[in-house]
């Protein structure tokens, strides 16, 4: 058998029970890498119920600095019989699978091109400990101490990252050094150590850090002044009111009074969640709420509203495998149909498409200048994988004299000025937006209402279709100034020139990036662009005209991006090749790599399913 080596360049999937607290030790496992200076991305493959079903965590560790999901298993920590057969069976030829070899392994499970490393993790706990939760929680532990001898990962830097993580606690940090001592002596006594892949310490990381999408969204939205949430929870978007009320009892309380300057209501239900957004946002503060596709569901009547009555408001929209309940710890890109055109009529959202935890940021804080600009809906769209994984990314940034853009808001001064008639839907600029007040702003001037029914100019209703028939007019010429104001797509050239383009977004950018350069090797060059935002600039509709034939990298059943662009740039469908994967894990770079290469100069179905390797 010829063993798989490589430093630095390998991916480990940890096979555990859910409910063990094999996370903690897992996360520990992928930091004590990252603090050795070499890129890691971290998957964390968790089940909706509580404890009991299978969880993975999977670390692709890349000397090259890839982040996306590879594709393929080299080696496996298999701590759970239920999966165990299917753990092994995904292994790569040459890989590596360490088990608790308490009890003899299954011989059915066996194979001729695995090096099998059994570990008597329950004998070993089983001496050392005499509680049962410790037995449990230890053993986690000293797989990664023996893990440690087996891929030569420094033992200071995990003595290092557990007296952080039990700081404060300082009577747990010894018992736990203790079992990684007892994993790592044994894998030194009686294998030979390292393994054919192992890690070595580089300086390849620079300043970046290890960060979940959720928690830069929330820091976005602290910086970009939000000071209300309205919120109903769901997964996988809870973390994100979760860290925005953290970070607001951090720096939205008045050093003075104590009082808090902001406010964080949980509604009856999503509808209820985006009206208090919505009613916040009208009377002037900076609100939003988050949710998953079964909440945007739900809130697409309130979208419709704030589009139509031109009012701002922010939705982060966490993705997660559907329709209806589908899987709710699952990840996806199958939110964006619905989030471009949320309500029923004519309507169009500003949606925006973050691909990292730095974007998580950036585009929160943008938001909410395009909802005020725009006064309309904004709809960052990310997903659970980018939400709840751990991911590389470039520090967050702020400059501190960044001035909010209100927009287009008049006070009592400009009022008090007005010599016409003030017409709260009257485009006088002839961009689209017209001028609004907050209200009490005057006494007597630039009041209104807002209405979700038609009206006039003047924000009086009417049911006339000429005056109905101007502000959809109006509302499209605003869309075409919101082409100017979204974030611009992201130009990847190939090396050399080509005919052949890739379009992607999101989380599906890592992995398209690196199979790019997989397909590159082999001689089949790619132009790429990445589209951070709808509705689609220029650029993009120059990008597809450039190219003969347009690959469209998504992860859902459908081509929802195809479809978009289709739709909204009159494209010949036969020039958008789709790439999807749907079956809830990240995309992997193997699987659009074999997707576009099938589909590179012949009539070939695109490939659709991925196994949870990435085979």
């Amino acid at each position: 058998m010829k063993a798989i080596q490589g430093v630095n360049d390998f991916v480990i999937r940890f096979a555990n029970v859910n409910g063990t607290g094999s996370a903690s030790a897992n996360n520990m496992f992928a930091k004590a890498i990252f603090r050795m200076g070499v890129a890691v991305s971290p998957k964390n493959i968790f089940p909706s119920n509580i404890q009991g079903l299978p969880t993975w965590y999977e670390v692709r560790v890349s000397d090259q600095g890839y982040t996306g999901r590879r594709g393929g298993v080299d080696a496996v920590v298999c701590m759970n019989p239920q999966s165990m057969a299917k753990d092994i069976r995904e292994l790569e030829s040459g890989g590596y699978c360490i088990y608790d070899n308490t009890k003899p392994l299954d011989l059915r499970l066996m194979r001729d091109d695995v090096q099998f490393i059994g570990i008597p993790l329950t004998e070993i706990c089983r001496t050392q400990y005499t509680q049962a939760r410790q037995r449990q929680l230890f053993k986690n532990v000293i797989y990664v101490g023996a893990l440690a001898a087996l891929l030569d990962i420094e033992f200071g830097v995990l003595k290092d990252l557990v007296g952080e993580q039990f700081k404060g606690k300082e009577k747990l940090i010894a018992p736990n050094v203790h079992a990684l001592e007892l994993g790592y002596q044994y894998a030194v006594e009686h294998f030979r150590c390292p393994l054919g892949i192992r890690v070595a310490r580089r300086d390849l990381v620079g300043d970046r850090i290890l960060m979940e999408g959720n928690t830069a969204l929330a820091l976005g939205a602290i910086y970009g002044g939000a000071t209300v949430a309205g919120w109903y929870p769901i997964t996988p978007s809870t973390s994100v009111i979760e860290e925005f009320e953290k970070y607001c009892n951090r720096l939205r309380i008045d050093p003075g009074s104590g009082l808090k300057k902001f406010a964080i209501a949980q509604a009856e239900d999503e509808l209820a969640a985006i009206g208090l957004a919505i009613g916040a946002c009208w009377n002037g503060a900076r609100a939003f709420t988050a949710t998953s596709g079964p909440g945007l569901s739900l809130m697409s009547e309130f979208l419709g509203l704030a589009y139509f009555a031109e009012v701002p408001v922010v939705l982060f929209d966490i993705q997660r495998a559907g329709p209806s309940t589908g899987m709710p710890t699952r990840t996806q890109q199958s939110d964006v149909l619905s989030a471009a055109y949320a309500s029923h009529g004519d309507t169009k959202q500003v949606v925006l498409f973050p691909a990292s935890p730095r974007e998580c940021f950036e585009m929160a804080a943008q938001s909410f200048d395009l909802a005020d600009r725009l006064q309309t809906p904004v709809i960052v769209l990310s997903d659970l994988d980018l939400g709840m994984n751990d991911n590389l990314s470039e520090p967050l940034a702020w400059d501190d004299s960044r001035a909010y853009d209100r927009g287009k808001v008049l006070d009592a001064q400009q009022l008090e000025n007005l010599q016409e008639r003030f017409g709260r839907y009257l485009d006088v600029d002839g961009d689209g937006i017209c001028y609004r007040t907050y209200p009490g702003t005057h006494p007597s001037k630039g009041s209104f209402f807002t209405r979700g029914t038609s009206r006039d100019e003047y924000a009086i209703y009417t049911e006339d279709g000429d005056a109905y028939r101007r502000n959809m007019e109006r509302l499209l010429v605003k869309w075409e100034t919101a082409k100017t104001l979204v974030p611009a797509a992201a130009f990847h050239p190939a090396g050399r020139d080509t005919t052949q383009g890739v379009l992607f977004f999101g989380t599906s950018t890592a992995s398209t990036l690196e199979a790019l350069d997989l397909l590159a090797e082999e001689g089949i060059h790619l132009d790429g662009l990445r589209v951070r935002a709808f509705p689609f600039g220029q650029e993009v509709l120059e990008f597809i005209a450039a190219h003969d034939q347009v690959f469209v990298v998504e992860q859902n059943r459908d081509g929802q991006l195809r479809k978009l662009l289709i739709a909204e740039c009159d494209i010949e469908p036969g020039r958008l090749r789709a790439v999807n994967c749907f079956d809830g894990m990240p995309i992997t770079a193997r699987f659009i790599r074999d997707a576009i290469r099938s589909g590179i100069g012949g009539q070939v179905v695109p490939l659709r399913r991925q196994t949870r390797g990435g085979k």
